[in-house]
């Protein structure tokens, strides 16, 4: 690492130390999977979170306690025991455009993963590949799977709602919640969660979301004019000069920046620009 990198990531680090903290979680929506200790509730209510993470925070918050109060405490043997009168308590469910059918429909497809897996993280490995350059092929198979599951249960194509919250890379998406939900699930700090042992973190991607988005064209790290899949690669590769065995280690910090107003952080930020420059 060269003097300009090692400088940026000194002031990374401040940052990261600053924010690196469970308290700052909320409002998050990692904060739901906290509520859970077994790790099959965990990881399934990490999913759920994550795919839910669109709109105001507010109704983020809101969507996500009505669900998981409508799951119950159990959220694994729930999916396991997922009948139609289960199902029926999910029907009226709706967080923007998505339904509780929607939701019903990828809670079946996670029964079945359940059912022939065991978890959730053996299923993504079917389709991880180490060779890989980045996680985004695997998230692809993934995601793919579960909906050629779907259709081969249900003999038609997956509703749109469906498709959404499965919206794989494959498909043109910058898949910011399953990246999202990714990071929870492979790092490990005191935000992250860390429970999926077996992928390595460097490959994974960082989730674009419109904070790390501006942080990012602050700091010279993104030359695409809009939010995508593209940006998403083009930043990571940046992080990884920096970071390159942890590069979505400062997703989580950065993103706090970019929704805050303290002044004290932009100006740690733009104080870094000068050795952005030289790198």
């Amino acid at each position: 690492m060269d003097k300009n990198a090692a400088q940026l990531k000194s002031v990374l680090e401040k940052l990261y130390v600053k924010y690196n903290r469970t308290e700052l979680v909320p409002p998050d929506p990692l904060q739901f999977v906290y509520g859970y200790s077994a790790r099959a509730d965990m990881e399934i209510a990490a999913l759920l979170a994550a795919v839910l993470a669109y709109g105001r925070v507010e109704q983020i918050q809101k969507s996500l306690n009505n669900l998981f109060g409508r799951i119950g405490p159990k959220p694994c043997e729930f999916v396991r025991d997922l009948d139609q009168a289960k199902k029926r308590k999910l029907l009226d469910f709706k967080h923007r455009f998505t339904t509780g059918g929607d939701i019903c429909d990828l809670l079946e497809l996670l029964k079945q993963v359940y059912e022939k897996k065991g978890s959730i993280e053996k299923n993504f490995l079917s389709g991880y590949h180490k060779a890989d350059d980045n996680i985004i092929p695997a998230l692809s198979r993934f995601c793919d799977s579960l909906l050629n599951m779907h259709t081969a249960g249900h003999k038609k194509t997956p509703s749109r709602g469906l498709k959404y919250l499965l919206a794989a890379p494959s498909a043109g998406s910058a898949s910011k919640r399953l990246n999202l939900f990714l990071r929870w699930m492979v790092r490990d700090d005191n935000v992250d969660l860390g429970l999926w042992r077996s992928i390595d973190k460097a490959k994974l991607i960082v989730p674009m979301d419109v904070h790390i988005f501006r942080v990012s064209k602050m700091l010279g790290f993104c030359r695409k004019k809009n939010i995508s899949l593209k940006a998403a690669v083009e930043v990571t590769e940046r992080f990884a000069q920096i970071e390159p065995d942890d590069p979505v280690k400062y997703d989580f910090a950065l993103c706090r920046v970019g929704m805050s107003q303290n002044s004290d952080d932009w100006n740690i930020i733009k104080g870094s620009l000068k050795f952005v420059e030289q790198l």
